[in-house]
């Protein structure tokens, strides 16, 4: 997960330098249940999983019950041997591995529960291996295994070959039928074959230069990036169905213009107000260039590149095409028979509702506000990866597991840097690690201050008057010498003894709790200069300062988007007023997208996050068309009169536009990732929002204020 983020976040680099000093890789855990684990044919089974891991290429260290070693005193001599050096037969032998693991904190609560229910096999992985590959190999490992034991496989890179799997299946599906919906949609909209076939070819078009560029970047397809086609899809057709739709309006209403010229009518009078949408569209996506995920923001990047081609696609490509095309049959579109056909009728009712209750209209959507906007106070952040399943998943069961038993898949890690032989040091990494153990939520924590007590224990004939670390500087050398016999030596101190490492696993998956966790850390430690604590890193740490950035980069795309949409309004329309007007929609579409959010549980993530900023960028495409031909329409008509016929001819198009977006991103809600569904399931409820206030709020606003920017007149040439 950390490669996707970006090499200067802060936890990234803490969690780099902890593997360059303490060698740290990834791992994956495979984890069996049984009544007891100590039995005879569990440990045969982990004694097989062990010797089937080292098989592989792809893991370069197993640390199991059998590779672990056992520190005992003895005559005041230490004893570092295997702790299992044969598999017990005998009730009184399994006894005694038993006490021998409850004496290894290496062990105990690590790779064995403190119930003797579960055991782990952890397998460290090389450098730059295949995740597919590895998890197609640990598959067949487990389906050889008897099934008298259940067995779970988690990690990182079980995850990471996960989420890749299911990103293949899902664009496998979301292609040909996202294609095919939006030609049915096409067809339904137009019922003429220019109508279906140029905004789908501009959509094919826009898609191809989208993927093509991310190829030509040598950028990989990440989980996010799944969104783009589907996007594209869904937003790309925007620009071409205002082409078609205006294009069948005049061709009834200029019946005696020939193709050319009315190829020019259409591109004089939209080609201003369709530029405009096209680049706060593409403005909005850029936008995502603040997020703090580094595949988000090539989301951002090939996306707008897609509008950008399909903007000029729809201005250039389809009137010249259009332009030598015979003229079709006029679709007739008319306020006077609102019997024709269910779009006229629908917006009849929509002129006539908005234009005899405009009072009534704001006052009901500030009311609707106020409501739903309290449902933000209970929005919750999350971020980690293991909430992009179900939880009947088993791969969420497998984490749960390892919550359960082990502590814990996410850890925080705490660097301390001096003489870590100086007993002082030895003492405060020793408090550090007993104040650890008070938090709720922290399992195990593993530190070299523990290694110590026990040795000091064990050399003293388990007197408890030793239980601590040494006091003396020469105590602690003869003990890391004895210490550095065995292979865990350098997992919690370097080779020179410069720095330590304590480390905690915490039992959760709420990246909310994980993150109060790291707060609390960091008021009770002094990490400054003169400290021995350098600083807090690890997943934990990561998953907590990636909840921070989500939130901080959530408000900044969200205002910048807004600010940017509403100087392209006011550069457009020339006046300030236009791009106060402008936001109106989109506030009721943020608040009602955050509020419901809250309301509905569904957490603000690294995928959802994605959303305001499409949300901005697009939304605010249907206002701009309303205001433009309102301003067009109020040259000859009260205000009135001037909604309703603009109700009547753009709100086809903008109706047509939105549905295009709400149809494109349902295909979402098939997707094995909930962040994905949720992403899906919040545009149709954004863009509808946007749909409602540009056709009902907004119109309203026209009517009872009377902006004096549009009642200037337009250039209709």
């Amino acid at each position: 997960m950390q490669s996707n983020i970006a090499k200067n976040m802060p936890a990234r680099v803490k969690l780099d330098k902890i593997k360059e000093i303490f060698g740290g890789t990834e791992f994956i855990i495979i984890s069996l249940t049984a009544d007891d684990v100590l039995n005879l044919s569990t440990l045969k089974k982990v004694k097989k999983l062990e010797e089937n891991l080292k098989e592989l290429k792809q893991i370069k260290k197993v640390k199991s019950p059998f590779s672990m070693h056992s520190i005992t005193g003895k005559n005041n001599n230490l004893i570092i041997d295997d702790l299992i050096k044969k598999i017990p037969e005998t009730t009184s032998k399994k006894q005694q591995l038993r006490q021998k693991i409850k004496n290894n904190n290496l062990v105990y609560g690590n790779l064995i529960a403190k119930d003797f229910k579960a055991v782990a096999v952890v397998g460290y992985l090389q450098k730059d291996s295949d995740d597919q590959l590895l998890l197609k190999k640990l598959n067949k490992i487990i389906d050889k295994s008897s099934e008298d034991e259940r067995i779970y496989l988690a990690g990182m890179p079980v995850i990471r070959a996960k989420i890749a799997s299911n990103i293949i299946y899902d664009i496998k599906r979301f292609m040909p039928s996202g294609l095919l919906i939006v030609l049915v949609f096409l067809y339904l909209c137009f019922k003429q074959l220019r109508g279906i076939i140029l905004p789908f070819i501009v959509a094919v078009m826009s898609i191809i230069v989208s993927i093509g560029l991310a190829s030509l970047l040598n950028w990989k397809i990440h989980l996010i990036t799944v969104i783009l086609p589907v996007a594209l899809m869904a937003i790309t057709n925007d620009y071409g169905i205002h082409i078609i739709a205006y294009y069948q309006e005049e061709n009834y209403q200029q019946r005696s213009i020939n193709e050319v010229e009315l190829s020019r009518l259409v591109v004089r009078n939209l080609s201003r107000p369709i530029i405009a949408t096209g680049i706060t569209t593409i403005i909005g996506l850029l936008c995502l260039l603040a997020h703090i995920i580094v595949p988000a923001q090539q989301l951002g990047v090939l996306a707008a590149v897609g509008i950008g081609f399909a903007l000029l696609a729809s201005i250039l490509f389809m009137p010249a095409v259009l332009s030598l095309l015979s003229k079709p049959k006029p679709v007739k579109i008319t306020e006077k028979n609102n019997n024709s056909r269910s779009m006229e009728k629908m917006l009849f009712g929509i002129s006539d509702f908005v234009t005899s209750y405009p009072k009534k209209i704001i006052t009901a959507f500030l009311l609707v506000i106020i409501l739903v906007s309290s449902g933000i106070c209970l929005l919750k952040v999350d971020t980690n990866p293991i909430n992009y399943f179900s939880r009947n998943s088993q791969i969420v069961k497998s984490n749960n597991i390892i919550n359960k038993y082990f502590g814990g898949t996410s850890t925080i890690s705490i660097v301390a840097k001096g003489d870590i032989e100086d007993p002082a040091v030895m003492k405060k990494i020793a408090k550090l690690e007993e104040r650890l153990k008070e938090y709720k939520k922290v399992d195990q924590v593993t530190a070299i201050s523990n290694v110590m007590r026990n040795i000091n224990l064990e050399l003293h004939n388990k007197n408890e008057k030793f239980a601590r670390v040494p006091t003396t500087r020469n105590a602690i050398s003869q003990y890391f010498l004895l210490y550095s016999m065995s292979e865990e030596s350098t997992e919690l101190v370097d080779f020179e003894r410069r720095h330590a490492l304590i480390r905690a696993r915490i039992k959760t998956n709420s990246t909310t709790e994980i993150n109060k966790i790291v707060d609390s850390i960091n008021k009770n430690i002094d990490n400054s200069n003169q400290s021995s604590f350098v600083f807090i890193g690890g997943i934990g740490d990561l998953l907590a300062e990636l909840v921070d950035s989500v939130v901080k980069g959530q408000v900044f795309s969200l205002t910048l988007s807004v600010i940017s949409v509403a100087l392209i309004v006011i550069y457009l329309f020339s006046s300030l007023t236009a791009g106060v007007i402008a936001i109106l929609p989109l506030t009721l579409a943020i608040v009602t997208l955050f509020g419901l959010m809250g309301y509905f549980g569904i957490e603000l993530n690294m995928i959802t996050a994605l959303l305001s900023s499409i949300m901005i960028g697009v939304g605010v495409d249907y206002t701009i068309h309303f205001l433009w031909r309102y301003r067009k329409e109020k040259k000859n008509r009260d205000s009135k009169a001037a909604v309703k016929k603009t109700l009547m001819t753009t709100g086809r198009g903008i109706i047509f536009n939105a549905l295009s977006v709400i149809v494109g991103f349902v295909i979402l809600l098939g997707s094995n990732f909930l962040p994905v569904k949720f992403f899906g399931f919040l545009v149709i409820i954004s863009i509808s929002g946007c749909l409602i206030g540009s056709l009902i709020l907004l119109p309203a606003v026209c009517i009872i204020f009377e902006p004096e920017f549009l009642e200037s007149s337009i250039a209709d040439s």
